[in-house]
């Protein structure tokens, strides 16, 4: 992401649980890049019930789509951090749509192109577009920045979005985090349907 102004880049990275490394890309595999530049839907979305949902990322382009799986708390930092940038560099946009198409679910069937292990975000000042990119999990847990042409670096999703489609993908990404279980009064740990032994209720169950 050279060519995108690297004051405004933020990175947003989480560090998977030990056996999700195992699952890091091969650099004997070819490289595969996903380029987005015009999409037609860039949506988070779940895959089953609340306490045990996968969220993934989703992008169509035509008769394209592309997914890849993340944390949810990966989702929630790039929805913020997208509202953050879009308030910093002062760009208007609408009032966010949520009851547009990108509130439907995900497109299936559903195919995870890889587990992501960090996520580089910036504003590309010359097209008025945010520039979202998804790499997956590595050993160093960060953002890798090559060249495109570069053959050993890691597989890469790259979406270009405009304000208005920022605004709207963060105001539904977070009415998706929200909606999960809801958080224990007391101690704010999430509720399982069965109830919840609470630490501040001496492990009670609540």
């Amino acid at each position: 992401m050279g060519h995108v102004s690297d004051p405004s880049r933020i990175r947003l990275t989480a560090r998977p649980a030990p056996l999700l490394v195992l699952t890091r890309y091969d650099a004997r595999v070819p490289r595969r890049l996903f380029v987005f530049d015009d999409p037609d839907r860039f949506i988070a979305g779940t895959i089953g019930e609340p306490g045990s949902r996968t969220f993934y990322l989703q992008v169509r382009e035509g008769s394209a789509v592309v997914s890849v799986s993340l944390e949810k708390v990966q989702v929630a930092a790039l929805a913020t951090r997208l509202t953050e940038l879009l308030t910093v560099l002062d760009v208007t946009a609408p009032d966010p749509d949520t009851t547009s198409a990108d509130a439907a679910p995900l497109d299936q069937p559903l195919g995870e192109l890889f587990r992501v292990g960090a996520i580089a975000l910036a504003w590309d000042p010359d097209a008025e577009r945010l520039v979202i990119e998804a790499q997956p999990l590595s050993d160093a847990a960060d953002y890798v920045e090559v060249p495109d042409d570069d053959p050993d670096g890691p597989d890469l999703m790259r979406v270009r979005i405009g304000p208005a489609v920022a605004q709207t993908f963060a105001a539904l990404a977070t009415q998706l985090v929200a909606s999960g279980r809801p958080a224990c009064p007391f101690c704010g740990m999430p509720l399982e349907p069965t109830g919840h032994f609470c630490p501040r209720a001496n492990g009670q169950l609540n």
